[in-house]
């Protein structure tokens, strides 16, 4: 029984691989398939770009990352066991054994190992484990940027341009033997380094104060500056290689002698098993439940607020795109929240569909028509329409008052709001949450811990960038943003959970968690129960109040908005009646009877009287002076009032003159001459050019038809099984049409030619051979050349020849298809394997 060849390459290591391996990587590297590659040849290359190792490398976590780092600095190829003693040590640091440490690693390596594996960055059998060359090159270290483990190049490497006579000095100063060889001379010095015996009797004659320069380079970075006569110590490091020229004024610490005073350890504090989330408390779940119910309704009363707010048109839009910040300042003040909150809203009502932009040239932001769909479904429905809008939104109103990479200030609604990642942090934060029993509100500093070991990279510069290494391999941040991004993320989602009710008191709510598991008509049938039922009634008050006990139907609501003034929000909702808010009904068609009636159906007391005649008073002046367009004109059947108006000094700007006993024009526009009447008192009503009473619906403007806002993906999507699998037989084929053997011809030399170029042979040849396969049921070789032009190699089983055609089962492309035979340049029998 023969024995298997190892592989000598990524393409040869993938190729052995079954078809579950294969679409397990290009699952775990959706980028691998745009496009499918042709076959395994092709895979491997792309799977070893630096764009794709890059993306591979930040969805790493923290100990698969910690693994890999150490292979950038092991031999290559390295044995399982170089491997794990880099990660474990030796266990003879200052004479402690970290046995607990070196199990958990132990029992964590192989599983580390498997993902490497899997995603294809680390090849090999286990007594020699390649990592890829894209990747050592952004892991390994430079004098550009160190290595993430704090090591700086090997003795080899340090010396690659060093004299053969500096060599000598430094053997001598160590106690070498001399050699002529460069190459015997840095093999005997990176001997002395790995030697640990050797190696501490050399240490045990250094002067003090040398140790104590070794361990500030030990655990990086390991690169110092030394000045053109440098101090005893650093002359004593330097004559005996412990440190290395890498320029006139720059010294390293050899890889070996590093590991030396580690005690073999690539990395200070390995972190084999993710952090484990603590409580910072542990409530009753249904009291957690009732308190996200709680936080839910108000959402949903904020965002109806809001497109209230806007209901008219909303605020203009800023040439650069979003809100100004007066105008985000006079919707917080609107909503009685502060402006980060506001932001918030306002986002969380774009990404859900119900704002947007009306397309106007002076553009406005306005409710859609969306919005009215909105509104009219059930309170648990509405929430989870904007729960689940929530989760899938790329928008981070956090950023709002932040500035971008060009110092420019980000608006709410702006265009640089966008971030890919925020959908994945908040749903693995909320997953995080889903894992700790009912009723456990997690702290947020462990959750954080946790969020960093899952993805050290994420958010951060590209592995090779600059930066300084850190406790455990991660890297610094680089930018405004840096690493931190997925931190402040994570943070901004458990603020936002909050407020829209997917926690209650910090824990995950029932009803968040059928959302999470289940989908949206579960959370809605958790969460009805918990919402309080819609009231059809208020409480009229001599004051000229209302009391709305609760919250109410959505008619009784928009009317009471129209007719009143919200004065107090809370358990209970007060709203005042004021002879502005009674000419706002007015103006929006409702008679004095009309309101009479509708308080007296509504109103669980009595109507007061001081509130009927502050009705029949404002109906009583109501549409008695009539605005139209001159620019515009006041008309009035009482010569006395447009007298009164005509006297008073605060009509001077209004520049009115009187045309007729009852009729003044004015030089200002219907709209500003309106509002300047209602000012002084008056209650004049809009009219048209016929004369009749302009009426002014609320409500009445709204965008034309959009959709919500698209999320900016992080990547490509995740491929389902069905494109798995037809990419991996695709692979497959064209791998078999690229690296099979084919029989060669004596009498047809040119049959199956170069590598690459397709086979040539007779059509009487080409003929005879595919009507033999289709009769045996073999597999062929053919070149193709379809109708533009383009030429193809494909494996194909004939399945019946006539009429000039050959029909088949086409390999590459994993159907049944129909060729020409005057297009096939040729056809070459698969050779058996043997």
């Amino acid at each position: 029984m023969g024995t298997t060849t190892p592989p000598r390459t990524l393409a040869e290591a993938l190729r052995a691989r079954g078809d579950d391996s294969l679409a397990g990587l290009l699952r775990a590297r959706p980028d691998l398939l745009n496009p499918v590659p042709n076959d395994i040849t092709q895979l491997a290359t792309r799977a070893g770009t630096r764009a794709s190792v890059v993306r591979a490398l930040e969805h790493l976590d923290r100990f698969a990352l910690q693994t890999a780092e150490a292979l950038a600095v092991a031999p290559d190829p390295a044995p399982y066991a170089t491997l794990l003693s880099l990660l474990t040590g030796d266990g003879l640091d200052d004479g402690e054994q970290h046995d607990d440490a070196g199990a958990a690693i132990t029992a964590a390596l192989p599983g580390a190992l498997a993902t490497l594996r899997e995603q294809a960055l680390v090849w090999g059998e286990d007594d020699r484990l390649r990592l890829v060359r894209t990747a050592r090159e952004l892991l390994a270290p430079s004098p550009q940027h160190p290595s993430p483990t704090g090591l700086g190049p090997t003795v080899a490497e340090a010396t690659a341009g060093m004299s053969p006579g500096r060599l000598q000095e430094i053997l001598t100063a160590t106690g070498l033997p001399a050699t002529h060889d460069p190459v015997s001379a840095v093999a005997a010095l990176s001997a002395l380094f790995t030697d640990r015996t050797r190696m501490a009797e050399l240490l045990d004659s250094a002067p003090v104060e040398a140790l104590s320069v070794l361990d500030r380079l030990v655990w990086g970075p390991p690169y110092g500056e030394v000045t053109p006569n440098p101090t005893p110590p650093v002359k004593w490091l330097r004559d005996r290689g412990l440190l290395l020229p890498v320029s006139t004024r720059t010294v390293v610490l050899p890889r070996e002698a590093a590991l030396h005073l580690r005690a073999g350890r690539a990395h200070r504090v390995p972190e084999p098993v993710p952090p484990a989330l603590t409580a910072v408390a542990e409530r009753d779940p249904q009291a957690v439940d009732r308190a996200a119910a709680g936080q839910a309704f108000t959402a949903l009363a904020t965002v109806e607020e809001l497109l209230k707010l806007w209901n008219g048109g909303g605020p203009t839009i800023l040439r650069a795109g979003g809100l100004s910040v007066r105008e985000l300042k006079r919707t917080a003040t609107a909503l009685d929240v502060p402006e980060p909150i506001a932001a918030f809203w306002v986002e969380l009502a774009y990404g859900a569909g119900l704002l947007a932009s009306d397309g106007e040239t002076d553009e406005r932001y306005a409710p859609t028509p969306a919005s009215d769909e909105w509104l009219d479904l059930p309170a648990a429905d509405r929430w989870t329409h904007l729960a689940t809008a929530w989760l899938a939104a790329t928008r981070t109103p956090g950023l709002v008052g932040g500035q971008d990479a060009k110092g420019r200030a980000l608006s709410a609604l702006g265009p640089e709001l966008d971030r890919s990642a925020a959908p994945d942090v908040r749903r693995r934060v909320l997953a995080l949450f889903a894992g700790l029993p009912p009723g456990t509100a997690p702290n947020p500093e462990t959750l954080l811990r946790r969020l960093r070991w899952e993805r050290p990279l994420r958010g951060g510069p590209a592995p090779g960038a600059p930066s300084a290494p850190t406790p455990g391999g991660a890297t610094s941040g680089g930018g405004a943003e840096g690493t931190d991004l997925r931190s402040r993320l994570a943070l901004w989602t458990l603020n936002e959970a909050e407020l829209l009710g997917i926690t209650g008191r910090g824990a995950l709510s029932s009803q968040a968690r059928a959302l999470l598991e289940e989908g949206e008509k579960a959370a809605a049938v958790r969460l009805t129960p918990l919402l309080p039922e819609p009231l059809d009634h208020v409480l009229l008050q001599a004051d000229l109040t209302a009391v709305a006990p609760g919250p109410l139907e959505r008619p009784l609501a928009d009317m009471l908005s129209v007719l009143a003034d919200v004065e107090s929000k809370g358990g209970a909702t007060v709203y005042r009646f004021t002879p502005g808010s009674v000419r706002r009904a007015l103006d929006a068609g409702r008679a004095a009877t009309d309101l009479h009636a509708f308080l007296a159906a509504h109103s669980r007391t009595p109507v007061p009287q001081p509130l009927s005649y502050l009705i029949d008073d404002v109906a009583r002046r109501h549409g008695h002076l009539r605005i139209g367009a001159a620019s515009a004109y006041v008309r009035c059947d009482d010569e006395a009032v447009l007298n009164e108006i005509l006297a008073d000094r605060r009509s001077t700007g209004l520049r009115l003159r009187r045309l007729a006993p009852t009729v003044l024009a004015s030089q200002a526009d219907p709209g500003p001459l309106l509002e300047a009447l209602r000012d002084m008192g008056y209650a004049p009503a809009a009219e048209s050019a016929d004369g009749d009473v302009l009426i002014t619906r609320a409500g009445a403007r709204r965008t034309p038809p959009r959709t919500p806002p698209v999320p900016v993906p992080e990547g490509p999507p995740t491929p389902d099984d069905t494109l798995l699998g037809a990419a991996v037989r695709a692979i497959r084929a064209g791998d078999t049409a690229a690296t099979v053997a084919h029989k060669e011809t004596p009498d047809s030399p040119s049959s199956p030619g170069p590598s690459g170029a397709l086979p040539r042979t007779t059509p009487a040849e080409t003929l005879a051979t595919v009507q033999a396969a289709a009769m045996t049921g073999a597999t062929v070789w053919i070149g193709y050349v379809n109708a533009d032009g383009a030429a193809s190699q494909r494996v194909i089983a004939p399945v019946r020849v006539e009429g000039g055609f050959v029909t088949a089962y086409d390999h590459t492309a994993d159907e049944i298809r129909t060729y020409p035979l005057h297009r096939i340049t040729g056809v070459a029998e698969l050779a058996e394997e043997a």
